[in-house]
């Protein structure tokens, strides 16, 4: 079981075989709502399930794990926004250090504050380096975060931050444009980035549609997260993954 989910990522990537994750954000999901969410899933073969926001106000989190573990049997992978997003019931977790920005506290800060609960709760944790980019408004990551977005244009900045990570010992760079981004990462960031990294590319933030999700893929990324697009038609699971799940696979060994 000890690194389960990440060898998973790594025989994907070496396999060429690109990944779909499904985001929930436990404020805005009920029990009925899951099952619904988590049949879908199942029935498109969606490979991982993404929990968490950068605002979590309710505190049923375990709650919520465990309905989606009681409904499917995806792995579900935590996606903090906090040092409280942290329950034992899941998989794994992304231990986000966000080397896009310059605030301390999402480089190590909140680590240092997290870490004790970390190693107790007994998951698989994932060193993530996690690179906030320019969507085109606001979002609730970048006023959180009080960072500025890498600029959606900045190939190059976004392509040496990824470097950074990946030589620091980051086990994989997550490229996002926060929920609600009025335009998604392009394809060319995403190729200058995927090319110059050994490690997994998570790709999300402002994916909206089937074409899109299959254009990242193309671009280099290997797991593509939406979110907010399928709060508002679940129907676009099944096509996305669809979408995903056909990138042609190119071998990486």
């Amino acid at each position: 079981m000890y690194r389960k989910i990440y060898s998973s990522f790594i025989e994907r990537k070496a396999k060429g075989i690109k990944s779909f994750a499904v985001l929930i954000d436990p404020d805005k999901v009920t029990p009925t709502g899951i099952a619904d969410l988590t049949a879908k899933c199942t029935e498109a073969k969606v490979d991982y399930i993404f929990l968490g926001g950068s605002l979590v106000i309710t505190n049923h989190l375990d709650e919520v794990v465990q309905q989606i573990k009681a409904t499917c049997s995806i792995p579900v992978i935590l996606f903090p926004g906090s040092p409280s997003q942290v329950s034992r019931y899941a998989d794994a977790l992304l231990y986000l250090s966000m080397i896009s920005g310059r605030n301390p506290e999402l480089l190590i800060g909140q680590h240092v504050v997290s870490a004790a609960a970390v190693k107790k709760s007994g998951l698989e944790v994932i060193s993530t380096g996690y690179m906030v980019i320019d969507g085109g408004a606001p979002t609730t990551v970048s006023y959180i975060s009080n960072a500025t977005p890498i600029p959606a244009d900045k190939d190059d900045i976004a392509m040496c931050t990824a470097m950074a990570g990946d030589m620091l010992g980051m086990k994989v760079i997550y490229m996002d444009a926060g929920s609600g981004a009025r335009k998604p990462i392009t394809e060319s960031m995403i190729h200058r980035v995927a090319s110059q990294v050994e490690v997994p590319v998570i790709v999300g933030g402002g994916i909206r549609d089937a074409e899109k999700a299959y254009l990242n893929c193309k671009a280099g990324a290997d797991i593509i997260v939406v979110g907010n697009a399928i709060e508002k038609d679940i129907s676009l699971i099944r096509e996305i993954a669809d979408a995903v799940h056909g990138t042609p696979v190119t071998s990486k060994r």
